[in-house]
């Protein structure tokens, strides 16, 4: 079927991947990618702590808790 990818297409694939970067590279650059995904959603964890903060700024008018009470 066409758009779909096999077991042979695969094989070339990672044929042409171990010839490309080498054997000892591949487990390397799975782990970057792997660390790197982990940061991504640790990142996006984070920014949607922080919007709620935000959220609670512009309610007050764009000031901080401090600044509100004064």
């Amino acid at each position: 079927m066409a758009g779909t990818i096999g077991v042979p297409e695969l094989a070339i694939l990672a044929f042409i991947g171990i010839l490309f970067f080498g054997s000892q590279r591949i487990p390397a650059l799975f782990r970057s990618m792997g660390r790197a995904k982990g940061e991504f959603q640790q990142g996006l964890r984070e920014g949607l702590v922080g919007a709620t903060e935000t959220e609670k700024d512009l309610d007050r008018g764009g000031k901080t808790e401090a600044a509100s009470e004064e």
